[in-house]
């Protein structure tokens, strides 16, 4: 009774985390639904058949197209041993998920959503009970206990007729025959986006005689995905598009920002945000950071974008959303490729391993990788995934002996010193020369100029305001001290491999994590930290960030990790306070050191900001100390241009 009880639980919680996914996602390119299975059935091959039978036969039965179900079997984690913990399993390995699981998703009619999410539920209650993995009395009593065909017509017709909204069909019909786009929510429906849009209460939509379509257009639209990165590119390609005229929203983990004015403040990584980008009547240009939990929760909100980037892909979040391995990320982020328009450009990280097998294999990045239609980047010109990409035709940008060198249309472009790009931080930070290689792809690929280009690579990042949380760097009492937002071990490796290279006296470290990792990776990211030997570690507690964990709980493993990993107990201290730590470790500086404060609490952020930046402008030397590329930028305004030669040194 007590495993058919938690069984029955398990089935519950699994139907709360069905999703509605109105957008391209990782199944489909057009709407779907999706449900995670989380009990012992979902092991049974024979209910997992029985579950896509059921959905195909009733969407058969209602006249809708076929749905094309796709059943994806988790597989477990093995159980720790005492040879391999779970802090030793490889990056890719499945964490967090030891029990039988499966996920089925299905193409869905867009305005019959929620319908098709019954339908999925209602399907693996009825495959998993007839197994015998669940009692009849565990399906929900709102679902038909049937599998006669007639009666479940009958039910599900009448819930799909309820929900079927003929205004807004009518509207999707004339949208498309016009080529305009339309975004909807629960609330509002808007044709066309940014400053040829129009939006109307759902309550209220106007027939299509009686659309304004002439008023009506797109704009260019970037999509920008990817472990670490989004933000920082998201940035950069909103400064070059406002530095070529126009007026620039963008979305992100940061908030919403148009024109250079911040509108809303929160992440505003997923759909909300870039609805909220492309109903702004002031918008010419727009840059959505999509991040991983709004595509796996919704899909994309962007049916055609001009240009989309995915920057790395990295173990995060692991766990979540029917996602346990980096294959899973990669596969999650390459969702993007579905809205590349015939005229749009992929662009993608050529020197990431992973994620370049996965786009190799998946179908919607082969419909894309025509020619010059895909777009890589890396650190090294010279990567052989690049040199392979431009004998083939392609485009690609990558430094070479300190030059950043973009190759487009045939032309190899010399685009400046790296070093002299304040986002490098005179060329210590690796890491951004791959975000500045990446938004320089995007940036063409848009049809931006490369003399608007350079002026911007020239210029953003002399000031912390130009990218706010991301690698600030301030001088304080002849110390210098890093914020950033890096969050998993890929951000916080290329951070201390910043603060290393400023060949520090000491190295100060501030470290926390939110409660929703798992053991393995608050290991990892402990693992990552002792890596770079830091002089003094401040651990710190999230109380708003526990998320299911109790108080303390986070730090005490990390602090295990941490000395498991070799770290000195004199040079480990903890913290109940993320400012406070913060603080601690701005009292242990002293001239010569480097402190590195990755700050995931925006208040915080703001306030130790605005007290660094006081104590810097005291020093009149001090700005020129923390940015020495800010006053040597270029004087060309224009780059040099090269025949693409592909034998040539270059």
């Amino acid at each position: 009774a007590v495993a058919r009880c938690d069984a029955d639980n398990a089935a519950r919680a699994a139907f709360e985390d069905s999703r509605r996914l109105p957008g391209p996602n990782r199944w489909f390119g057009d709407s779907a639904v999706e449900l995670t299975a989380l009990t012992r059935a979902a092991g049974d091959a024979a209910a997992l058949a029985g579950w896509a039978r059921r959905v195909r036969l009733l969407c058969a039965a209602l006249g809708w197209p076929d749905p094309q179900p796709h059943v994806h079997r988790l597989v477990p984690a093995p159980a720790p041993s005492a040879a391999r913990s779970p802090a030793q399993a490889p990056a890719h390995a499945p964490r967090q998920h030891t029990a039988d699981a499966a996920t089925l998703a299905f193409c869905a009619p867009h305005g019959l959503l929620f319908t098709a999410t019954e339908i999925n539920e209602w399907a693996w209650e009825r495959s998993s009970a007839a197994q015998g993995a669940l009692a009849a009395e565990g399906a929900r009593a709102s679902h038909p206990d049937s599998d006669v065909m007639s009666t479940l017509r009958a039910w599900f017709g009448a819930r799909a007729a309820d929900e079927c909204c003929p205004p807004l069909t009518r509207l999707k019909q004339a949208a498309a025959a016009h080529g305009v786009p339309l975004f909807d929510d629960d609330d509002s429906v808007s044709l066309g986006a940014g400053s040829g849009s129009r939006c109307w209460p759902r309550a209220a939509l106007p027939l299509p005689m009686d659309v304004p379509w002439a008023a009506l257009h797109a704009v260019p639209t970037l999509l920008v995905t990817g472990s670490n990165g989004k933000t920082t590119s998201t940035r950069l390609l909103a400064a070059m598009a406002a530095a070529a005229g126009f007026s620039a929203g963008s979305c992100s983990t940061e908030g919403v920002v148009v024109a250079g004015h911040t509108l809303h403040c929160g992440d505003y990584a997923g759909p909300a945000g870039a609805r909220a980008v492309l109903r702004h009547r002031s918008v010419q240009f727009a840059v959505l950071e999509t991040a991983r939990g709004g595509i796996l929760r919704r899909g994309l909100a962007v049916r055609r974008a001009d240009a989309a980037l995915i920057t790395n892909v990295s173990a995060d979040h692991l766990g979540e959303y029917g996602v346990f391995n980096v294959e899973d990320i990669a596969h999650a982020k390459l969702v993007v490729a579905h809205a590349v328009a015939v005229s749009g450009v992929l662009v993608l990280n050529g020197a990431d391993s992973l994620l370049m097998a996965v786009a190799d294999a998946a179908p919607q990045v082969q419909a894309v990788h025509a020619g010059a239609r895909l777009a890589l980047f890396a650190r090294d010109h010279h990567h052989p995934r690049l040199q392979a990409h431009r004998h083939a035709g392609g485009s690609t940008c990558g430094a070479h002996q300190g030059r950043l060198w973009l190759a487009w249309a045939g032309t190899l472009l010399d685009l400046g010193d790296v070093a002299r790009m304040p986002l490098t931080l005179g060329g210590a930070a690796a890491h951004n020369l791959e975000n500045i290689a990446a938004a320089v792809l995007m940036a063409r690929a848009a049809g931006l100029q490369a003399s608007t280009i350079m002026h911007t690579l020239a210029h953003f990042g002399t000031v912390p305001a130009d990218n706010p949380g991301r690698l600030e760097r301030w001088l304080w009492r002849g110390a210098t001290v890093l914020i950033d937002y890096a969050h998993n071990p890929g951000g916080l490796a290329q951070l201390l491999g910043v603060a290393r290279a400023l060949q520090p006296r000491r190295l100060g470290l501030l470290l926390g994590q939110a409660g929703n990792r798992d053991d393995a990776a608050l290991a990892e990211l402990a693992r990552t930290a002792a890596g770079f030997a830091p002089d003094l570690l401040v651990l710190k507690e999230l109380p708003k960030m526990l998320r299911g964990r109790a108080p303390g709980e986070v730090s005490a493993r990390l602090h295990a990790a941490l000395l498991g990993s070799g770290l000195p107990p004199a040079q480990l201290v903890s913290m109940a306070d993320e400012e406070a730590a913060a603080r601690a470790l701005l009292a242990w500086a002293r001239a010569g050191d480097v402190v590195v404060l990755p700050v995931h609490t925006e208040a915080v952020r703001v306030r130790l900001g605005a007290e660094l930046a006081m104590d810097q402008a005291a020093d009149p030397a001090a700005n020129q100390a923390v940015n020495p590329s800010a006053n040597q930028a270029d004087d060309r305004d224009t780059p040099r241009m090269h025949s693409l030669n592909p034998e040539s040194s270059l």
